[in-house]
Parts: C-alpha cells; sequence; structure tokens
C-alpha cells in the first residue's frame, strides 16, 4: 500500500549532515475582532505599518483580516520566537479587539461589515484591491474570511547535490524542480493525514451558513448558534470552506512543471461562463473583477500544496517558475491551531519536516486522471468525518478500500525511522518523540486537534469559545517580553513600509486603466 523506500532510507542515514539546514518559514492569518466576537471594522492599525509593503504584517482579503509573515530561517525555534514577538507586538498595537484563534471566521451577521483589504492610491495597491472584490464577486466575502497557516519549506542545496548523484541527474535545477515535483504528488495521496491530525475546523456559526445556501451537511446544532458535523476535521479544507468549482476542469496532477505552468496559463486566458455574466463592471461601471477569466491572477489557484519560486524583476510567477525551476513549496492546509496562543506549535512544524522530507523520497510515479479522482475523494471523506469508526479511504486507482487507521500507521512506521535520521544531531530526539505521539491519534481519534476543539466547542458554543480564547491569548501575549526582535525594529519596520507606498503612489504616471490594460 505505501511505498518501500527502505534503500533510500539507507542512504539518507549515510547523508543526514544534509537534512541539518532545512529552511522554513510561516504565515499565519488571523480575523480582527470586536470584544464581543464581531469582525472588526476598524482600518488596519497604522502603527502596523504599509499592508503593502511591511513584508512581516499584512492583511489578506479583507481590512481586518491580519497575515504575519516570519522570514525564511533554518531554526525552528528562532522561526517560532519571530511569530511570537509579531503577535505580542500586534496584541499590545490593537488594545481592546482580538485575534481570532479559529479557522472558521468569528460572527458576520452583516456582509458589509467585511471590508476589502486597502493598499493604497498606488496602481499596485488598486489592483490588489480589486483582485479581491473579484473574489468577493465570484466567492462570496465569508468564504474569503477563513484562516489558515502556511508553510513555506525547501531542503538544503547541499541535499539536493547528493540527491542529484544518487538519481544520476546532471542538472542540480532540475534535480529540484523534480524532487518537489514528486512530493507534491505524494502530498497530494496522502497529505490528508494533516486534517486527520491537525484539522481543526469541525464547526461553524450559523451566520457562515445563513450566508452560504448552497450547503447539503447535515449539522448538529445547539441553542449557541453552533454547527458542527461529528466526526469532521477541516471544515475549512471541504467545498464549505476555499472552492472554486471552475478550476475543476484544470485536473492539476503535478506530472511536470511545463504541465502546471502551461495549465495555469489557459486558465488566466480562457473566459469561464459564470465569470463572464457577471462582467467586468457594475450598472455603475465601477469595476468587479480584474476579468472574466477562470483564474484572475495565478494566486487564485487554490490547492493544499502549491510550488514557489522567487521572481526576479520583471518576471512573472509563472515565467519565474520555468526559467529559475522550483525552490520551495508552501503548505496550504493547516488549520490555525486553537491550542496555541500563535496559531501553530512546533509539534506541527517538526511534523511536516518529516512527512514532506517523506513525500519526496517516497514513490515518483505520475498521477493518473482515474487515481486524481480518488485522492480528492480522500480529502473529501477525511475533512467530512476523517474521524468516523472504521473509516476508510481508497489508496491508488485500485478500486480498494483500506482502513485510515491501517493507511496511517503504515506512514508512521516510516517516518519514525526517517525521525531517528534527523534526530542524528538532535540532544533531544525530538523528531522521534513527536512520532510517537501523534502515532496514538489513529487509534485514538478522540486525541486529534478537530475532537478536542470540538468537545469545548459544543458545551460553549463556537462564539464563546473563540472569545475565551483569543483573550486568554491576548493576556498571556501582551505579558511577555519580545524574544528576537526589538519593538523598535518592528516600528521602523512600519514606518519605513508606509514611506515605501507614499514612494510607489508619488512615481505612477498612467492611469489605472491603462496599468490594468498592461497587465493582459
Amino acid at each position: 500500500m505505501i511505498p518501500d523506500i527502505s534503500n533510500t532510507l539507507t542512504w539518507l542515514e549515510n547523508n543526514a549532515f544534509n537534512l541539518k539546514n532545512i529552511n522554513r518559514g510561516i504565515e499565519r492569518e488571523t480575523l480582527r475582532v470586536e470584544p464581543n466576537g464581531n469582525i472588526a471594522i476598524s482600518k488596519h492599525p497604522k502603527d502596523l505599518g504599509s499592508a503593502l509593503k511591511n513584508e512581516w504584517i499584512t492583511t489578506d482579503f479583507a481590512e481586518s483580516l491580519l497575515e504575519f509573515i516570519t522570514p525564511v530561517d533554518n531554526r525552528i525555534e528562532y522561526m517560532l520566537s519571530f511569530l511570537r514577538d509579531i503577535h505580542r507586538y500586534v496584541c499590545r498595537v490593537l488594545d481592546k479587539e482580538l485575534l481570532w484563534p479559529l479557522s472558521m471566521p468569528c460572527r458576520i451577521e452583516d456582509m458589509n461589515r467585511i471590508k476589502l483589504a486597502n493598499y493604497g492610491k498606488s496602481n499596485i495597491g488598486l489592483m490588489k484591491t480589486l483582485y479581491r472584490k473579484g473574489l468577493k464577486t465570484r466567492y462570496g466575502a465569508i468564504m474569503q474570511t477563513i484562516s489558515g497557516v502556511h508553510y513555506n519549506f525547501s531542503l538544503p542545496v547541499s541535499f539536493w547535490k547528493e540527491w542529484a548523484n544518487l538519481q544520476n541527474l546532471q542538472n542540480c535545477k532540475e534535480t529540484i524542480s523534480l524532487g518537489y515535483l514528486s512530493l507534491i504528488r505524494n502530498y497530494y495521496r496522502f497529505g490528508w493525514i494533516i486534517p486527520y491530525l491537525f484539522g481543526a475546523s469541525p464547526a461553524i456559526c450559523s451566520s457562515f451558513l445563513e450566508h452560504n445556501n448552497n450547503i447539503k451537511l447535515s449539522f448538529k446544532i445547539n441553542n449557541k448558534r453552533t454547527l458542527w458535523l461529528p466526526y469532521a476535521t477541516s471544515l475549512r479544507l471541504s467545498d464549505l470552506g476555499y472552492n472554486n468549482k471552475s478550476q475543476n476542469i484544470l485536473k492539476m496532477t503535478f506530472n511536470s512543471l511545463e504541465e502546471y505552468v502551461n495549465k495555469l496559463k489557459i486558465a488566466l486566458k480562457t473566459p469561464w461562463k459564470q465569470f463572464v455574466e457577471k462582467g467586468i463592471k457594475d450598472k455603475n461601471g465601477n469595476r468587479i473583477q480584474l476579468n472574466t477569466n477562470i483564474l484572475q491572477i495565478e494566486n487564485e489557484f487554490y490547492s493544499p500544496i502549491r510550488p514557489k519560486c522567487i521572481a526576479r524583476s520583471g518576471e512573472s510567477y509563472l515565467d519565474a517558475l520555468m526559467n529559475n525551476g522550483i525552490e520551495y513549496i508552501e503548505v496550504r492546509s493547516l488549520d490555525i491551531n486553537p491550542f496555541s496562543a500563535i496559531g501553530v506549535n512546533k509539534t506541527q512544524v517538526c511534523f511536516l519536516d518529516l512527512f514532506l522530507i517523506w513525500c519526496m523520497i517516497s514513490d515518483i510515479s505520475k498521477i493518473s486522471f482515474e487515481e486524481l479522482y480518488y485522492i480528492t475523494e480522500n480529502w473529501r471523506v477525511v475533512t467530512l468525518e476523517g474521524r468516523k469508526p472504521n473509516q476508510k479511504i481508497n489508496i491508488r486507482s485500485h478500486n480498494k478500500k483500506y482502513f485510515l487507521a491501517d493507511i496511517g500507521k503504515e506512514i508512521f512506521h516510516n517516518l519514525h525511522r526517517l525521525a531517528e535520521i534527523l534526530d542524528k544531531y538532535e540532544k533531544y530526539k525530538k523528531y522521534q518523540k513527536i512520532c510517537d505521539e501523534l502515532f496514538l491519534y489513529f487509534d485514538n481519534p478522540e486525541l486529534t486537534y478537530s475532537a478536542r476543539i470540538l468537545n469545548i466547542i459544543k458545551q460553549q458554543g463556537i462564539i464563546e469559545t473563540g472569545i475565551s480564547l483569543s483573550r486568554k491569548y491576548r493576556d498571556i501575549l501582551c505579558a511577555e517580553s519580545l524574544q528576537v526582535i526589538k519593538e523598535t525594529d518592528l516600528k521602523i519596520k512600519a514606518e519605513k513600509s508606509i514611506l515605501e507606498q507614499q514612494n510607489i503612489e508619488n512615481s505612477d504616471f498612467i492611469s489605472f486603466e491603462s496599468y490594468l490594460d498592461n497587465l493582459v
């Protein structure tokens, strides 16, 4: 059922040193909310700088949807401390407002309270806001307020050089891209293990459903306006959350970089009937989306994992991928961890290290359209009822179902041996301890994040739970001192970002309409 990688693990044991300097980064989203649990309607705080140019603290879809971004680093503790420092600083700036600790949004009864993120009056700033207006037009604003954690991951160049020799490949750039594509395909195959272990969005506020009439799920409900599915792990990753049916026609398999880039380019140029019917402008002549294509821009492609690279000056993201190859991957299937003040913890990071390396060194076979169907179905089953007793899933396209727990345990047997390799230079054998801890989740689903938070939510209500946790974390974070960033550095970063935005706005010499025409 699971690829045999014993020979590769033996090779890794002799090359463990090349896994020492894994590069990582985290992007954490969180809603600003009022003390009563309603979404905040205030503007992005000036003390946090320009959302357009502050690379540590920005906004996502909405003005109230914050995003915290850590620099790339190879030290887990430093990365998490950096993220915590951002939280500490922001909590002090917000004063009475709170950071929502759940992936599914707070109480939003009035859609007019969701203000699109404002990036200023420059052409690039106006374009970013218009793109978000397009998302609202296409999918509705409520869906865009769902929050998550993104994990950026790359293996060191020294590893890839040795891997190229093992695979008899001469081109290191090609080796890296092929390796990351294998990782992505296996993440598609087995990545449902992430929502099973760490999914933390089994419930929603009834106000979410009031603005989403197409959902046909049999929710349980209590008198606290809380709805849930008994065995759900991550409603955020289900069809209730981020989804785009128009993208299904792409049938993305990640079998080659060229396929990925070409399919996205087609989606960027192909009109979609539903979006054409909405039009480019409203009846008053105001633009409501960038275009009527399947994708307005590349970022609109929703997937649990993405290949990434850094675009050079003048390069588009897709051109950069083709020119420079895949440089890192972005995992997008982590729910906000409600048991952490910063939305993610060390256990999750270490597990992702293990799992992503396992995905990279496992089966390199391509994904067929038939297998893609089973993959999609597995993710649907796990997100909606992954903790169901004796739950089964399909493996590959054999049309034979296996117990989810059995597959999970088999994966962990490989992960534990890999943990021993990664722990070779660790003092406390942290990877092995985490494997031992998480292995128990398959025999006892009540240990999973989704089961634990659901038990609390059913008693207190989702809004009451969110308010209680956000207050608790606000008090904890405000009482702590910053560890790796100075408060003056955060203030300087904010002030500098405001000046950079002003410079961009002052340097625009063409109209916004002309700017948009040049984007085509």
